[in-house]
């Protein structure tokens, strides 16, 4: 199948539990109590890609595939986000599944995941020949995949990554793949992480930080925009960043101006955080 034109968000596929109404984080030897529960796909590069593909823009996934006992779930959600999966291989026999744990209060989330097997598989130039974009989910994909740079910049594309934090990762040395890529887009506390890591920005052609409440900004050194975010009673956080990711670079992609893209992220994100879910359509409403 051609990729003609279509964003790649490569990155790990997860099963997201996400517990929503949580009155506090759990300590170890007490129990907490959920208001409600949510199961779907996750992982930063699926919400990107099925973020796109609402907006109107073909998007691919190159991802391991889960298997069981949350393949049929996930397996689900793809189907309804409507995406490419050509790049997109099973896991391998025996591997744990998937999980990421996502506990969501009032004012913030906690997440506890488990990382199994590969997270995608290995793709070429030709691969990925005929697409428009690379999107890379999460800084630790990258660190696994550094060929995807090259794989991208030999079939023509443009790339962009996400952080994700990983406080395992060796952040020095991360700091060189960030700065081969077009946008990078952490949010405000990864940001600060790699200031306190010794790390300033710029770290990449094109910084964007997401700031939550905040809104966001986009710069390059010293030369900052800003947008404001969109009031909205929040639901569920899960993805927000990823929902954003999209706005951003789906007015990016198209030559759109820096602030416009700013806005159309915020826009993605308000939309996102009012359903449970990184991608829900059926919960989610419209920001006006």
């Amino acid at each position: 199948m051609s990729l003609e034109g279509a964003v790649i968000c490569a990155g790990r596929l997860y099963c997201d539990l996400i517990f929503t109404g949580v009155p506090r984080l759990p300590s170890l030897g007490t129990e907490i109590y959920a208001a409600g529960l949510g199961l779907h796909a996750g992982g930063g590069a699926f919400i990107t890609a099925a973020h796109f593909g609402a907006l109107g823009r073909r998007a691919a996934l190159a991802a391991t595939l889960p298997g069981a006992p949350f393949d049929t779930i996930v397996s689900g959600d793809l189907a309804h986000a409507g995406l490419d999966l050509s790049l997109c291989r099973a896991a391998p026999d025996g591997n744990d599944p998937q999980i990421t744990v996502v506990l969501t209060g009032a004012e913030d989330r906690a997440f506890v995941t488990r990382r199994s097997g590969p997270a995608l598989p290995r793709l070429t130039a030709g691969d990925l020949r005929g697409g428009r974009h690379l999107h890379i989910g999460e800084l630790a994909t990258l660190v696994e995949c550094p060929w995807l740079i090259d794989a991208a910049r030999d079939a023509g594309l443009t790339l962009s990554l996400d952080c994700a934090w990983d406080e395992t990762l060796d952040a020095k040395g991360a700091v060189p793949l960030i700065a081969q890529v077009d946008v990078f887009l952490p949010n405000a506390v990864e940001a600060q992480r790699l200031v306190a890591a010794g790390l300033p920005p710029p770290w990449s052609n094109l910084d964007v930080i997401k700031r939550g409440a905040e809104g966001a900004t986009a710069g390059h050194g010293d030369t900052e925009i800003a947008a404001p975010a969109i009031a909205v009673t929040p639901v569920d956080t899960t993805g927000a960043g990823d929902a954003f990711n999209a706005g951003f670079l789906n007015a990016w992609l198209d030559g759109a101006g820096t602030e416009a893209s700013l806005r159309l992220g915020n826009d993605r994100a308000a939309r996102a955080i009012s359903g449970r879910g990184g991608f829900n359509p059926a919960e989610t409403v419209a920001v006006t």
